[in-house]
């Protein structure tokens, strides 16, 4: 099951979701997006948490709020990192995970550690749980489905493109 909930209405329309258990959190990092943002908390145990930017955004123009709301909930789903002040979360494009086989479920590296961004938690924000909670929505989505559908769509833009410089050409 995938739990789905609505960032800051001023933030804009953008989902963040994340896993229910650490087979989903597989799921989601073997089926996630270009334009997918992972978060987790710094060296405990947390959940994996997604931001799915809009085309044409990147991890560097997310805005503060958007931020605190994904920081604030990967916070709030640590056993360990809840309970503490000034909790560092990683987060990155999704594109820089890598997962080698003889790692344990759930767990992730990457591909290049200097495209890691860390933001850090001063403290638990109940007013924004609170808020992202009432937003929540369960699902089971067809990860692999949305992924060959993106896929597609992306192919079809490419060649698209390429048949419209042909003809100017």
């Amino acid at each position: 099951m995938v739990l789905y909930y609505k960032a800051r209405p001023d933030a804009g329309d953008y989902t963040i979701y994340m896993g229910a258990d650490k087979n989903e959190n597989e799921e989601l990092i073997k089926y996630g997006l270009p334009e997918d943002v992972w978060f987790h908390v710094d060296k405990v145990s947390s959940a994996h948490v997604y931001l799915r930017l809009k085309k044409g955004d990147s991890i560097d123009t997310i805005s503060e709020g958007l931020l605190e709301d994904c920081a604030q909930l990967v916070k709030a789903h640590s056993i360990q990192g809840n309970k503490m002040n000034n909790v560092d979360v990683v987060y990155t494009s999704w594109s820089n995970l890598k997962k080698a086989p003889s790692m344990d479920v759930g767990q992730v590296g990457f591909h290049n550690p200097r495209l890691v961004h860390i933001l850090t938690v001063e403290k638990r924000v109940n007013e924004i749980l609170n808020r992202l909670h009432k937003t929540r929505v369960e699902r089971r989505p067809d990860l692999k489905a949305e992924k060959d559908a993106s896929n597609a769509a992306e192919k079809a833009k490419r060649k698209m493109q390429l048949k419209e410089k042909v003809r100017h050409a």
